[in-house]
């Protein structure tokens, strides 16, 4: 089992390591645009989307390497003071009953509207953009999928370390 949740964790871990690029573009074209608006009176629709494009690719696609790290944001009301038994517990539950059905939720009412916006090349957001909605758009099914893999990944390695848990209980 350890083998298929390192398998699962690669996955996002790999994303990961690419998508953190898209953080110090993001500065740098920024860091363009404001020098460009004040100081040489240029700007660019297009240039502008772009900062919003690499924002929601670093969101969309760095939000299983944030559930790989574990370093999502958490309510820890009970969490914080349980015992690991209940931790693993709380945490299966977690990505049973809530993130796992919540992204296959959000993944199918969103995918008619991705297909559609493949289908007719959807363009830009603002006149002047990105000519590129629809890749945009992708990132929504690509972010339920990354979420699932990590979530699938964590959901074992609690009933793996739920099972170590109760084996060391038993001894």
């Amino acid at each position: 089992m350890q083998k298929l949740i390192d398998a699962l964790d690669a996955v996002n871990r790999n994303v990961g390591k690419v998508v953190r690029w898209a953080a110090l573009l993001m500065v740098l074209i920024q860091f363009a645009i404001v020098l460009f608006r004040y100081v040489f009176g240029f700007s660019s629709v297009a240039v502008n989307e772009s900062v919003l494009y690499l924002h929601s690719t670093l969101f969309m696609l760095g939000a299983g390497f944030t559930l790989l790290m574990d370093q999502h944001v958490r309510v820890d009301i009970f969490y914080a003071k349980s015992s690991p038994l209940r931790r693993s517990a709380i945490d299966i539950f977690g990505h049973l009953v809530l993130l796992i059905p919540s992204m296959l939720v959000l993944a199918y009412w969103s995918w008619p509207s991705v297909a559609n916006a493949w289908k007719i090349l959807e363009g830009p957001i603002s006149v002047g953009g990105i000519p590129a909605s629809f890749l945009l758009k992708s990132l929504i099914p690509a972010f339920c999928a990354l979420l699932i893999i990590q979530s699938i990944s964590c959901l074992l390695a609690s009933m793996l370390r739920r099972r170590e848990i109760k084996q060391g209980d038993a001894q």
